[in-house]
């Protein structure tokens, strides 16, 4: 029989990944513009193998220096971030500006999150170093989660920091500083020295399942594009709860509220609600998280505030929204008024994903295929809206917890787009300040500049 890839993988699994931003060459026929990352990674490789007992040829580390202009980079970069014990960012200012980077942190973030979600528990396999100086009021979303002693690595780097800048390695300075200054030559062995066995007790300590490879030029970026402020998304949870279920449906999936919910409970050990939040915030969002009656009742209140919707009537939450239905909601009339309401007055920006387990064979049942004739019949509009996307799978019952993993990014994309593209522009409230009179001979009558009504 043969043995899965992954379980060949395991015995041959590189220590750590180097995450790092390229350096654009800043003059012609300028030396390796990355040679002093390439000195680190040296550096850590030659402690792992002194630290460990990998036999010669063995890979202690992967960075994709020799990549970039091969063939196959892309599958050879998946491949090790599916596989590597530990991944290590080097933070820089470069470093969040980078796709790639994003990518890369990406993609072996939502390692962890299936770690999590799975019943592994939090597995402390990121460990970020500082590499050069970095705003700490400026990290993205997608790394807050991030918390590394800083005392685990000593050196003076490692002193003088603030609560802001606790969980990075490097302190205030960064490895940068201490590699380049020979004066500091014993200060950035000692570091190097240190995290090189914090990767190793990580690896040995919490040892992270590898993955299966993802399509690398498909992978979203855990950053947002420059330029962009803080980003938002709203996630309601539409289903039943245990008090609220009909006598006969099976009440493993369910818990005390909505977002209790665990559709794929053979697979995963929390809540669905959790593992999408946690995926949502590795691309870079704040997310807030409600049930339908939560949901319902903001509506409800902007309604009869008066708020003004878009050119069609929409109405709703005034951010990118992700609904997420269990067809059981609909055994209850309060329930199906409620999704009625809300298929009423969804904004564009309101994308709905419906799990619904293949492996949950009440849900098969004549039951289960006459609550999706059900479900048609209450939300027409945001279900039809749904299938005429490239994730169209999302709305037509997602059977298992990987494909909902994998659909979820694309989802929160479409919805984030539609918000900036139709979304009212609020401007904050102040003095009105009067437009200035102009020299010269009035306008004609009919005459209406851009900002003043009709397109530009």
């Amino acid at each position: 029989m043969e043995t899965a890839w992954w379980e060949r993988a395991a015995d041959n699994q590189p220590y750590f990944f180097l995450s790092y931003a390229h350096m654009p060459r800043w003059e012609q026929g300028g030396g390796d513009p990355d040679h002093w990352v390439h000195v680190l990674y040296k550096d850590l490789c030659e402690n792992i193998m002194h630290l460990t007992d990998l036999p010669a040829g063995a890979p202690a580390g992967f960075m994709d220096r020799e990549l970039r202009s091969g063939e196959g980079w892309s599958e050879k970069l998946a491949e090790n971030l599916a596989t590597c014990r530990v991944f290590i960012p080097l933070f820089s200012p470069r470093y969040f500006a980078s796709e790639m980077c994003g990518r890369e942190l990406f993609a072996f973030n939502q390692r962890l999150v299936d770690a999590r979600t799975t019943g592994l528990g939090a597995i402390p396999a990121i460990v970020p170093v500082l590499w050069t100086r970095v705003d700490y009021s400026q990290l993205p979303e997608s790394v807050g989660h991030l918390h590394i002693d800083n005392s685990a690595f000593g050196g003076a780097h490692a002193s003088g920091g603030t609560p802001a800048n606790e969980g990075v390695a490097g302190g205030g300075e960064g490895l940068y500083r201490l590699i380049k200054l020979n004066r500091r030559r014993d200060e950035y062995q000692e570091t190097v020295l240190q995290l090189a066995e914090h990767i190793v007790r990580v690896a040995q300590d919490s040892p992270l399942p590898p993955g299966t490879p993802r399509d690398y030029d498909a992978t979203p970026s855990a950053f947002k594009p420059r330029g962009q402020g803080t980003r938002r998304i709203h996630l309601t949870v539409a289903a039943p709860t245990r008090g609220t279920l009909p006598e006969h449906r099976d009440v493993r999936p369910y818990g005390e509220r909505a977002q209790d919910w665990n559709p794929y409970h053979s697979e995963a050990t929390r809540p669905l609600s959790a593992h999408a939040a946690e995926l949502i915030r590795s691309l870079d969002y704040r997310v807030t998280v409600s049930s339908l009656d939560e949901a319902d009742a903001s509506l409800g209140a902007e309604r009869e505030a008066g708020v003004e919707g878009t050119p069609d009537g929409d109405a709703g939450p005034d951010q990118p929204h992700l609904l997420i239905v269990d067809r059981w909601v609909a055994t209850a009339e309060k329930h199906c008024d409620e999704l009625k309401r809300l298929d009423g007055h969804a904004r564009s920006w309101m994308n709905v994903v419906v799990p619904w387990n293949h492996a949950d064979i009440q849900c098969h049942s004549a039951e289960g295929v006459e609550l999706c004739q059900v479900l048609e019949n209450l939300m027409p509009r945001l279900l039809d809206r749904g299938r005429r996307t490239p994730w169209h799978r999302a709305v037509d019952g997602v059977p298992t917890l990987k494909e909902f993993t994998d659909l979820l990014p694309a989802v929160v994309a479409h919805a984030a787009g539609q918000f900036l593209r139709h979304a009212h522009a609020h401007p904050p409230s102040g003095p009105h300040v009067p437009r200035p009179r102009l020299l010269g001979p009035a306008p004609p009558a009919d005459a209406q500049g851009p900002h003043e009504g009709g397109e530009e």
